[in-house]
């Protein structure tokens, strides 16, 4: 792949993981309850090291052409995802607001991301670099499930709010 494609693919990695950063950051200064501020936080906590790596390996492939090795050598799914959702969490998000906004949001962010780096993942031929897009693709994997759970949970308790289940 040449040197342009594969520079703008981390340019696009790095503006997705900003994005979903930036939306974690104003769910949490828009949550009123501090359990969930931290639940947002430690998203865009995930999101930041996110961008960390890639910016590493943009400055790597353009000063060697190479991705740097290390550090990815696990698939990303022994990477212990926070605790930070608990049920008490889940209770205090507010299902019709701008967090439950922001959740639905967040789900088409985690799944672009999913998409570009399991694609890439498969199409490179550099192992590090292949390593890279493996781990960050499970990792995006742990919030899109995260994510998702919750989007259902908060779903539910505006059906049964309302009494729109007709049994």
């Amino acid at each position: 792949m040449d040197k342009s494609k594969t520079l703008n693919i981390l340019k696009n990695a790095f503006l997705m993981e900003r994005q979903g950063k930036s939306l974690y950051e104003t769910a949490r200064d828009s949550a009123e309850d501090p359990a969930v501020k931290a639940f947002f936080q430690s998203l865009a906590d995930d999101e930041q090291e996110h961008m960390d790596i890639l910016e590493k390996q943009f400055k790597a492939y353009m000063n060697s052409g190479k991705f740097a090795a290390g550090g990815y050598d696990n698939d990303g799914a022994s990477e212990p995802a926070p605790a930070i959702l608990t049920d008490d969490v889940k209770a205090k998000i507010n299902a019709a607001g701008f967090e439950a906004t922001a959740i639905t949001a967040a789900i088409g962010f985690e799944q672009n991301a999913i998409k570009l780096y399991a694609l890439r993942s498969e199409e490179t031929h550099d192992p590090e670099e292949k390593k890279l897009y493996k781990w960050l693709s499970v990792w995006e994997t742990t919030h899109l499930k995260k994510l998702t759970a919750l989007q259902e949970e908060l779903m539910e308790r505006v059906w049964e709010d309302n009494n729109f289940w007709p049994f």
